[in-house]
């Protein structure tokens, strides 16, 4: 069975093309749940026009396809994104 973690590893192959570093790092993903052979992700875009959104999400769904699971991808409108979310080792090498 796959776990969450096996997702979180799979989204980690995800790099934000402008940032350079992966999207779980970036803290942009804000839900994973996993139901029979669906995966429900939920995204916070970095910006609220990022231009690159549409390729992330087409990522996304590539990455768990390779799972032989369903993804269901949706942009969370309920939270922001902020420098804050981002893995302290990752805001490091952003900030020096």
């Amino acid at each position: 069975m796959i776990s969450k973690e096996d997702i979180v590893k799979k989204l980690k192959e995800v790099i934000d093309p402008e940032l350079g570093f992966d999207i779980v790092s970036l803290g942009m993903i804000s839900e994973i749940k996993i139901e029979d052979k669906k995966v429900f992700i939920k995204i916070i875009p970095t910006t609220p026009l990022c231009p690159y959104l549409p390729l992330l999400i087409e990522l996304i769904e590539k990455k768990i396809k390779e799972l032989n699971l369903e993804p269901i991808v949706e942009i969370d409108f309920e939270n922001q994104w902020s420098l804050d979310r981002i893995d302290p080792e990752i805001r490091k090498k952003l900030f020096i």
